[in-house]
C-alpha cells in the first residue's frame, strides 16, 4: 500500500547570526490512506514546522533536507507552480487561527468558490452552489446567509467550520489540521472534533491532527507520534501510547491530561523544566536534563528511534519504561 504521506529524515533549519536554528531534526513518519495520525508535543517540538515543510509554506531562508513523498511522489523542494497543483486540492491544511487564514476583506462565499474555480475549473455559478453545500456539510447554520458575510462577522468556531469546509471542497486525500480547536471553548472544541470524525468516515481521507493535547488527539487518532526538540521520540497505535507509553517524555505528557476525577482544588500536574533551545548543539538525549531516569549514557549518546520488544511500538530511549 502506497502511503498517503511518507516523511523520511526531514530536517528544517533557519539560519541566524550564531549559526542555525534546528526546528526539525531527521524526523520520519508515515501516514497511510484513510488513517488518522496524531502529532503531539510541547510548543517548539517541531510539530508545525514539519508540516509547514510538507506544504511548502516555510518562511524565506529556511533550509530543508530529507524526503517528503505524497502519494508516492517527491514534493519536497518542488517549485510553487508544481506544488500548487497538489496543495489546496489533494493536500490541504487548516490552521489554529482561522481569522488569519481567511482573507478579511472578501466575503466567505467568494473565498470558498475561488478554491473550486482555481483547482477544479468550475464556473462561478457552479462553485457558488458547491460552496453552499460545503458549509451545509460542516453543519454551518444559515449557510446561505454565511456565504454573504465577512470573516469578522463569524464566531471563532464558525470560522473554523468554514476553514474545514474549504479544505474539503476538492475532496483531498490528506488533511493536515494544526491545533484546530485552539482558543475555542470546550463545547465548540467537541463540535469541531465531531465534524472531523464525520468527514473522515464520509470521505475516507487521511488526517494528520497536530496538537499539544494528548487527550484531544486520543479521541480521533489511530496512531500517535510524539515529538520532542525537533525529533520523533515515540510512535505507536493510540491505544498502546495511552496504555503503556515507553518514552519518559510521553509518560509525563499523559500525566498532564486533565482528569475530571481529580479533586476540584488539586493542582494540575505540569512537566518540570524546559525543552532545549532549537539553536543548541545536541549531546545525547535532548530530554535527559528533564528525565528522572537519565543515566550517563543518556547524556553522551543520542538514542535512535527503534522498535521495542519486536513490536510496531517505537521509542527513542536507552532505558524505555516497562511495557
Amino acid at each position: 500500500m502506497t502511503p498517503a504521506l511518507d516523511i523520511e529524515n526531514l530536517s528544517v533549519h533557519f539560519p541566524n547570526r550564531d549559526g542555525a536554528i534546528a526546528a526539525v531534526r531527521e524526523a520520519s513518519l508515515t501516514v497511510l490512506p484513510a488513517e488518522c495520525v496524531g502529532i503531539v508535543g510541547e510548543s517548539g517540538s517541531g510539530k508545525t514546522q514539519t508540516f509547514m515543510a510538507v506544504m511548502g509554506l516555510l518562511s524565506a531562508g529556511a533550509h530543508t533536507a530529507g524526503s517528503v513523498r505524497f502519494g508516492g511522489r517527491e514534493i519536497l523542494g518542488l517549485r510553487a507552480s508544481e506544488l500548487n497543483r497538489v496543495r489546496g486540492s489533494k493536500l490541504t491544511m487548516i490552521f489554529q487561527d482561522p481569522m488569519t487564514s481567511l482573507t478579511p476583506h472578501l466575503r466567505v462565499g467568494i473565498q470558498l468558490a475561488e478554491v473550486l474555480v482555481n483547482h477544479s475549473h468550475m464556473s462561478w455559478r457552479e462553485a457558488e452552489k458547491a460552496a453552499l453545500r460545503a458549509l451545509e456539510r460542516v453543519r454551518v447554520p444559515e449557510a446561505q446567509r454565511r456565504l454573504r458575510q465577512y470573516p469578522h462577522e463569524l464566531s471563532g468556531g464558525m470560522r473554523q467550520r468554514v476553514m474545514i469546509g474549504m479544505s474539503l471542497l476538492c475532496e483531498p486525500t490528506l488533511l493536515i489540521a494544526d491545533e484546530p480547536t485552539t482558543a475555542l471553548d470546550v463545547t465548540v472544541q467537541a463540535q469541531i472534533m465531531e465534524i472531523l470524525r464525520a468527514m473522515r468516515q464520509e470521505s475516507r481521507m487521511a488526517i494528520v491532527l497536530i496538537s499539544h493535547d494528548l487527550g484531544l488527539v486520543a479521541g480521533l487518532a489511530d496512531r500517535i507520534v510524539v515529538m520532542y526538540a525537533g525529533r520523533v521520540v515515540e510512535s505507536a497505535g493510540a491505544a498502546d501510547i495511552l496504555g503503556r507509553a515507553l518514552h519518559p517524555y510521553t509518560a509525563e505528557l499523559l500525566k498532564c491530561v486533565p482528569d475530571l476525577s481529580r479533586p476540584r482544588l488539586e493542582r494540575m500536574p505540569s512537566l518540570a523544566g524546559q525543552a532545549p533551545s532549537a539553536s543548541s548543539a545536541e549531546a545525547g538525549c535532548a530530554f535527559a536534563p528533564r528525565c528522572s531516569l537519565a543515566g550517563e549514557r543518556c547524556r553522551s549518546e543520542r538514542p535512535l528511534l527503534r522498535d521495542i520488544g519486536g513490536t510496531a511500538h517505537q521509542a527513542a530511549c536507552h532505558y524505555p519504561l516497562p511495557a
